[in-house]
Parts: structure tokens; C-alpha cells; sequence
């Protein structure tokens, strides 16, 4: 019996050791070797530019479970920056196509008016002075339309700097409409002027000064360039009892009495180079950013801008800013 032993027991250590290794290596494979294999895979796909495959690994709180979230993180960050990249590439492209379509017809114009001068076809002092006004008048487009696409660049890439002071809105907004209500005075068209000041107190605000006229500007331009009717109208309204459930924020308002803007049309006024009429607005001149710089500077105040409208009785531009409270310190970031 002693001579069978020590054989069965060599053959069951033997056995013991062989299946000891062979439950390691699985374990070891399963655990190490398949995260390894997965890490590897995602690797591979991402160097084929490839950024849609998931890095499949079971949620394990050791060393390779951190080295696989953080993979997977940087897998998505490289995913949506390539988004962005190509985002920005279409802008570009768009921008681009928008501003060659926007010069073009000023340009085209201009170089009718100087052809037909050259051919002698303007041969009156009258004639002449109609078509050198007629260039005078598509330079000045073109040169606002430059301005306007050199500010809202400097907007968008957030390079435009913004003073903050304490600016009293109520003074601020009757000086605008007094401005107004001058130059119509002075010029050939009638326009009605209105300032409305509801709520009862004070309307002070954290504002930069010459951005905020820019944007009011820019609300009563694009406003008088659509309207249809003998009798303008421009109503300037503040509010300063609670918008939108908020009490820490005043509302001014510019309404016109234009023909107003198809509500399918009304969401999209603030994007840059749409037009709702592209035929209309086209003869009218304009760089399709005005209000597109409005929402940018608005929002550079910690305020939102909207609009309504009802087609055929006109349309509303409001924009919200921040009450200032006193001893509060700083403005708007």
C-alpha cells in the first residue's frame, strides 16, 4: 500500500497544481487579460478615427476600472470636440457664403451705376449726381455691413470688451426715444415715438452703455426697415415688476406696427444671416446680424432677448437685464 502511495499522492499534487494554474489563468483573463483586450479594441478604433464604439467594461473599482473611465471619458471629449471642430468648420463655410451673397449686391450696383457714367449714358449733371448718391448710398451699406460682421466676431469669440456701470433705464430708454422722435422730426418719414414706464420704481441696471444703445439700435432699425404702413409707430415699454416669475429682473420692450412675422418664422429671427423674407429684406439692404448682435449682447449683460408677433399688427423685441442692488459687487460676467 505504501509503494501506491506516494504516486497518488504526486499525481493529486500534480492535479492540484494543474488545476490551481488553470482556475489562475482564467481568473487572471478573465479579470486582466479581457480589460487589456477591451482597452486595446477601443484604441484601435479611435486610431481609425472611429469614435462611436463604447469602451465595453464592467464597472470595477480597481486600477484598470479608473484606466477604463478615464479612457471612455476621453473617448467622448474627443468625440464632441471633433462635433465642435466640424461645427465651426459648416460657420465658417456659412459665414463665408453669407457675406460674398451680402456684398455682392452692393457691389453689383456700384458697378453699374459707375459703367453707366463711364458710357456716357449719365450725360446731365442730374442724371450724374442720382448715380454717384446711388454709390454713395451702396458704399455706406457696404461699410455697415463690414462693421456690423467686424463686431459680431469680436462677440462671438468673446474678445469685445464691456464696461459695466450703473445706467438709470428709465432716463436711458427716454433719451433713446426722444433721439428718435427728433430724427423722424427732421427727416421726410412720420414716425410716432412712445415711451411707457410701468411698475412705478426704479429701473437700475448693470449695463455697458454704448453696447446696450447698440442693441436698442440695432431693434428699432431692423423694426423701421419692415414697415409697411403710412403711419410708424414705435412703442418703448419697461417693466419693472417681475418677469417670468423673476423680481430681480426689468424688461424692456419695443413694439412696432409692421406687418409682423409668421410664427414659424419667430424663433429663428435671432440667428445670424436669417431672414424671414429673403427677397423683401434683400432690397432693404442689411447684414442679417443685427439681431443675432442684439442676443449677443444682451446675454454679455446676464439677460435673454425675445420676440412676438402677431401678422399684420406688428411685433414685440423684448430683452431682460439684471436689477443692480446696491452694494452688490462687480457686474454681470
Amino acid at each position: 500500500m505504501i509503494h501506491l502511495f506516494f504516486p497518488i499522492v504526486a499525481l493529486s499534487l500534480i492535479g492540484a497544481v494543474v488545476l490551481t494554474n488553470g482556475l489562475l489563468t482564467y481568473f487572471v483573463s478573465r479579470s486582466i487579460l479581457r480589460p487589456i483586450k477591451a482597452l486595446k479594441q477601443a484604441a484601435e478604433h479611435i486610431k481609425e478615427g472611429d469614435l462611436e464604439h463604447p469602451l465595453q467594461m464592467k464597472k470595477r473599482r480597481d486600477e484598470l476600472g479608473r484606466l477604463g473611465s478615464a479612457f471612455e471619458e476621453m473617448r467622448l471629449r474627443l468625440k464632441e470636440s471633433i462635433r465642435v471642430q466640424l461645427q465651426v468648420e459648416e460657420d465658417r463655410k456659412e459665414l463665408i457664403s453669407s457675406i460674398s451673397h451680402d456684398l455682392k449686391t452692393p457691389i453689383t450696383a456700384i458697378t453699374g451705376c459707375a459703367d453707366i457714367m463711364r458710357d456716357g449714358i449719365a450725360d446731365t449733371p442730374e442724371k450724374q449726381l442720382k448715380y454717384i448718391n446711388m454709390i454713395h448710398r451702396k458704399a455706406a451699406d457696404m461699410d455697415r455691413m463690414i462693421d456690423e460682421l467686424f463686431l459680431f466676431s469680436k462677440l462671438d469669440l468673446k474678445k469685445l470688451p464691456f464696461t459695466f456701470v450703473t445706467v438709470d433705464l428709465t432716463a436711458f430708454l427716454a433719451d433713446c426715444a426722444e433721439e428718435l422722435r427728433l430724427q423722424s422730426q427732421a427727416g421726410s418719414d412720420r414716425l410716432d415715438v412712445v415711451f411707457e414706464h410701468s411698475g412705478g420704481e426704479p429701473a437700475i441696471a448693470m449695463a455697458d452703455r454704448e453696447k446696450l444703445g447698440r442693441a436698442i439700435m440695432n431693434i428699432v432699425e431692423n423694426s423701421l426697415k419692415h414697415m409697411d404702413k403710412p403711419e410708424k409707430r414705435l412703442t418703448f415699454k419697461l417693466a419693472t415688476d417681475s418677469v417670468e416669475a423673476r423680481a430681480d429682473m426689468v424688461a424692456v420692450s419695443i413694439a412696432d406696427n409692421g406687418p409682423g412675422i409668421e410664427r414659424e418664422a419667430l424663433p429663428r429671427i435671432f440667428e445670424r444671416f436669417y431672414r424671414a423674407d429673403e427677397a423683401r429684406t434683400s432690397e432693404r439692404g442689411g447684414s442679417g446680424l443685427g439681431l443675432a448682435i442684439v442676443k449677443q449682447i444682451i446675454e454679455e449683460h446676464g439677460g435673454r432677448v425675445w420676440a412676438e408677433s402677431i401678422v399684420g399688427s406688428g411685433t414685440v423685441i423684448s430683452f431682460s437685464l439684471p436689477i443692480h442692488v446696491e452694494d452688490t459687487p462687480g457686474g454681470p460676467q
